[in-house]
């Protein structure tokens, strides 16, 4: 019941709050096409204030126990982090800033969260020889997360496509995954919010989640799968980002084989080149939206059965049903309407 009263308080939270920005948001957050952009109008970025200061007011009532006792909240050092993301995204949204200063405040935001997590004391019992290498990937792994939600977030609904049913799925298996109530309590907010942002994130949209919100969000995910793997289950954290995580990566991949700058805009992410191929955003979107409950429903089975086995096959599934989809998005197809879509 908690669970859904997260997710109810957190959408209902951030509807109320987007109206009263987006007057805000039209004077000194518009974001205007460029390189990068599928979008053809000047639209409002900087919505994710709403989805943070939603998220963030549902976890701090959880904890001053106006849904019940037992709701231990995350340490401040969490909370700082996810201030430090905010922040740093809305200054970017307004004027963009240095690659190398982002750089720097995400993977600062990743360290004080696994800090707060207690990574240290876990790499340390079980693997102590490991411990430097493990922070060392948990730090890259965390960064990656942010960033790659960021670039992911390029077309209306995506986001809510990519993380809803992530987030929904881990409030909803928290007790049997192994996850405190507070963890469920911040799943469901997660998620909560991101409904709440998208009937005005919709095609075509009204308002983009912007800096501000993305990459707070991908911080967010980055610690839930975390806790997912810290519990026991590291199929399940790695299944249920699998389109996100391939499409961002093999992207990557390819721009460094080409040679090219990486640190630029560009429109090459499989999703974009769906839509260059005739997709509308709401197409692309609804696919991924469909793969990702499927992905969630292949998670929730590693966690049920806790069988290597029936991870293994899982992780195999999850990698052919993203693997089709890649592949769907990057064929032509018969061209209908204009595309007319988002960040």
């Amino acid at each position: 019941m908690v669970v859904f009263l997260s997710g109810a308080a957190a959408l209902l939270l951030c509807c109320a709050l987007l109206p009263l920005l987006m007057p805000l948001l039209r004077r000194y957050a518009l974001a205007r096409p460029n390189a990068r952009s599928s979008h053809r109008e000047p639209t409002p970025q900087g919505g994710g204030i709403a989805v943070v200061a939603a998220i963030l007011a549902v976890c701090l009532a959880a904890a001053a126990g106006l849904f019940g006792p037992g709701f231990v909240a995350q340490p401040p050092s969490f909370w700082l982090a996810l201030l430090l993301l905010a922040g740093i995204g809305a200054a970017d949204d307004i004027r963009p800033l240095p690659a190398l200063l982002r750089l720097g405040v995400h993977a600062g935001a990743v360290v004080l969260v696994l800090w707060g997590a207690g990574a240290a004391q876990v790499f340390a019992v079980q693997a102590p020889a490991l411990a430097p290498g493990l922070w060392l990937f948990a730090i890259l792994a965390g960064a990656w997360m942010v960033n790659l939600t960021n670039f992911m977030d390029g077309l209306d609904w995506l986001t809510v496509a990519a993380v809803v049913p992530l987030a929904a799925a881990l409030a909803l298996l928290a007790p049997v995954a192994g996850l405190a109530p507070a963890d469920a309590v911040l799943a469901a907010a997660l998620a909560g919010a991101l409904l709440g942002f998208a009937p005005f994130n919709r095609p075509v949209a009204r308002v983009f989640l912007g800096d501000v919100g993305s990459l707070p969000v991908g911080l967010l995910v980055f610690y839930l799968l975390y806790r997912v793997a810290e519990a026991g289950h590291p199929a399940a954290a790695l299944i249920l980002p699998a389109y996100s995580v391939a499409d961002a990566t093999l992207t990557l991949l390819r721009r460094l084989l080409n040679r090219e700058a990486v640190w630029q805009a560009h429109r090459s992410h499989f999703y974009q080149r769906a839509t260059d191929n005739g997709f509308t955003a709401r197409g692309v979107s609804l696919r991924l939206l469909v793969l990702n409950i499927g992905l969630a429903g292949l998670a929730t089975l590693t966690i049920l059965t806790d069988s290597p086995a029936i991870d293994m096959a899982a992780l195999l599934a999850a990698a052919l049903l993203v693997a089709l989809l890649l592949r769907h998005f990057i064929r032509p197809r018969e061209r209908g309407l204009p595309v007319r879509s988002s960040a």
